[in-house]
């Protein structure tokens, strides 16, 4: 599979088959993250892998409320969503915060090192090391969609970011980006429609016009 075929077979995913990706392999996708570029050049990337379920249980019990299928539509609603692909694609997402991170093969907690506050940046360089990581996470995604592997990223809240670097240990200067849930798609498990665009509306020369 080349570069552009990776990268258009590379898609969301929240319904896992109960099957566990071999860690040789995993360790092969960070490889491919730490191929991306890096702020200061020292890749201060660390990885959590949540493997085993009863820990990785505990955890997910602390920090995250399930959500049903009516409560996220009142949150779909309070938050004014109008386009019809994002709020079918929030109408599938929500309910499955949980269940999407409990049964995934296999579950990463990328960390990077922040020396500064990351919610309170003095300037847009100082998230830097934030965006590096982001570079990081993306390589992992392409390369698991090469494997056939698929997955979803979780931005997590205040309280669950304290509650899981106090869990696992986390030295203070290093902050987590995201959950990582990488799997082999469940039976059935659908890419989400996504929005419409035309790539001549994105494009400005010179001048956004």
């Amino acid at each position: 599979m080349d570069v552009y075929e990776a990268i258009a077979s590379r898609k969301t995913i929240r319904d896992f088959a109960p099957q566990e990706i071999d860690l040789e392999l995993v360790k092969r996708l960070i490889c491919a993250g730490f191929n991306a570029p890096t702020n200061n050049h020292m890749r201060e990337w660390h990885f959590v892998l949540l493997q085993d379920k009863v820990r990785r249980g505990e955890l997910l019990d602390r920090a995250i409320k399930p959500v049903g299928r009516k409560g996220a539509m009142a949150i779909i609603n309070r938050w004014g969503l109008t386009d019809d692909a994002q709020r079918e694609m929030y109408r599938d997402a929500i309910p499955k915060q949980y269940s999407m991170l409990y049964n995934a093969g296999c579950l990463i907690l990328p960390c990077f090192r922040q020396p500064t506050p990351l919610l309170k940046p003095k300037d847009l360089s100082a998230l830097n090391p934030f965006a590096s990581i982001w570079c990081c996470i993306e390589n992992i995604l392409v390369a698991a969609a090469s494997e056939g592997i698929f997955g979803v990223t979780r931005i997590p809240f205040e309280a669950e970011r304290n509650t899981f670097k106090e869990f696992l240990n986390i030295p203070e200067d290093y902050e987590i980006p995201c959950y990582l849930a990488l799997g082999y798609p469940a039976e059935g498990a659908q890419r989400r429609r996504q929005v419409n665009i035309s790539i001549e509306e994105r494009i400005h020369f010179e001048v956004w016009s």
